[in-house]
C-alpha cells in the first residue's frame, strides 16, 4: 500500500501545469484516502472493563521531527495493517508504542513499524492502549494490560479472517510499551478481561525494544513506574510489575534491543530479562548497540546495523 501511495503522489507532483488549487486538492485526496485505508477498530464492543464513565479527552499533537504523540487515551483501539495475500507469511505482531505511560508515540514506534512488517509479509496491529489515570479507570495499573490481552484475544479470534496463523501471534513494545509487552508475556496465566471462549492470551513471541522491565531501583524508569503503579507503590506492586521476576519455562521466546548509553531506561533492564529467560531455558536473542541513547525507533543512526532486519530474520526461525 505504501508503494502505491508513493507512486500516486509522485504522479501528482510531476503535473507542473495543473492549477495550484487542483494540485493541492488531489494531493490531499490521495493522501487522505490511503491513510484511511487502514482499518481502525475499537478494542471493546461495549463497555470498557475497569473504566469510569468520563468524557473522551484524547489529544493528538506533533512534536519535533513530525513525531505524532497521542495522550489522555481512555478509549483504546487497534489499527490493522495487513500485507498483501501474495506476501502474507501468516505471522502477526501487536505493536505497543512507548511514552512512559503518559502518552503514545503512535508514528515512529507504531505505524512506521507496522508498514515495515507488512513489507516482509507480516501482519501488524498498532495498539492504542489506555493511559493509566485514576479519573478514567478504577484500577489504573491494570488498564494497559487488559488492553494488551484484549488485542491478543481479538487477533487470535479473527486469525482466519485476517489470514494469520493463530499460533504465530507475537507482541512488541518500545520503552514503556516494552514493559507492557513483557507484562503480557509474563502474566498471561490470569485473564484480566472477560474470556468466555477461553482463547489463549499467551503471545507466541516477544519483541522488546529499549524496554522498561523492572520497577526496582536502581534500574527502574521511575516515570513509568510512578505513572502505572503510583508514586509510592507497595513492595507487592513493585514485585508484580517487575517482569524479570515472572519469567517461567512458559515465557515466550524473546528478542531484545537496547543501546548501552541509554540514559533514560538503563540497558540493565534488558540484561535482567535476558538472564531470567536463560535461567528458564527460554529462547532469547539480545542485540546491544554501543550508542544510540533512548527512543531511536527503527533506525539507530549511530550504526549501520538495522535491528528490524535482525528481528525479522529471528522471527522466521522461531515462528
Amino acid at each position: 500500500m505504501d508503494e502505491l501511495l508513493s507512486a500516486c503522489l509522485n504522479f501528482i507532483l510531476m503535473q507542473k501545469k495543473w492549477p495550484v488549487h487542483v494540485f493541492f486538492c488531489l494531493l490531499f485526496s490521495f493522501s487522505s484516502y490511503f491513510l484511511k485505508a487502514q482499518t481502525v477498530i475499537l478494542l471493546y464492543d461495549g463497555e470498557i472493563p475497569n473504566s469510569k464513565r468520563t468524557p473522551d479527552r484524547e489529544n493528538s499533537r506533533y512534536e519535533k521531527d513530525s513525531i505524532l504523540i497521542v495522550s489522555k487515551i481512555s478509549r483504546p483501539s487497534l489499527t490493522i495493517f495487513l500485507p498483501s495475500k501474495e506476501k502474507a507469511t501468516g505471522a502477526a505482531v501487536i505493536i505497543c508504542p512507548g511514552g512512559g505511560y503518559t502518552n503514545l508515540a503512535m508514528g515512529y514506534e507504531g505505524t512506521d513499524v507496522a508498514l515495515r512488517f507488512n513489507q516482509s509479509g507480516i501482519a501488524a496491529f498498532v495498539l492504542k492502549y489506555r493511559i493509566p489515570d485514576t479519573s478514567t479507570m478504577i484500577h489504573k495499573e491494570y488498564g494497559p494490560l487488559q488492553d494488551a490481552q484484549r488485542a491478543i484475544q481479538l487477533v487470535r479470534s479473527n486469525a482466519k479472517e485476517w489470514n494469520i496463523e493463530p499460533n504465530r501471534i507475537g507482541i512488541m513494545g518500545f520503552s514503556s510499551g516494552g514493559h507492557l509487552a513483557a507484562t503480557a508475556g509474563t502474566h498471561f496465566q490470569k485473564d484480566y478481561i472477560p474470556n468466555p471462549d477461553h482463547i489463549s492470551l499467551r503471545p507466541d513471541f516477544l519483541i522488546l525494544i529499549y524496554p522498561v522491565i523492572s520497577f526496582r531501583q536502581p534500574v527502574a524508569h521511575m516515570g513509568s513506574a510512578n505513572n502505572l503503579a503510583g508514586p509510592d507503590p507497595s513492595p507487592e506492586k513493585i514485585k508484580e510489575f517487575s517482569n524479570e521476576e515472572h519469567v517461567t519455562d512458559r515465557t515466550p521466546p524473546c528478542f531484545l534491543v537496547h543501546a548501552k548509553d541509554d540514559d533514560a531506561v538503563p540497558y540493565a533492564n534488558t540484561g535482567l530479562f535476558a538472564d531470567a529467560c536463560k535461567k528458564h531455558h527460554v529462547p532469547v536473542e539480545v542485540f546491544y548497540y554501543e550508542k544510540g541513547g533512548h527512543g531511536f525507533g527503527m533506525t539507530n543512526n549511530t550504526s549501520p546495523q538495522r535491528w528490524m532486519d535482525l528481528c525479522i530474520t529471528w522471527m522466521q526461525h522461531i515462528t
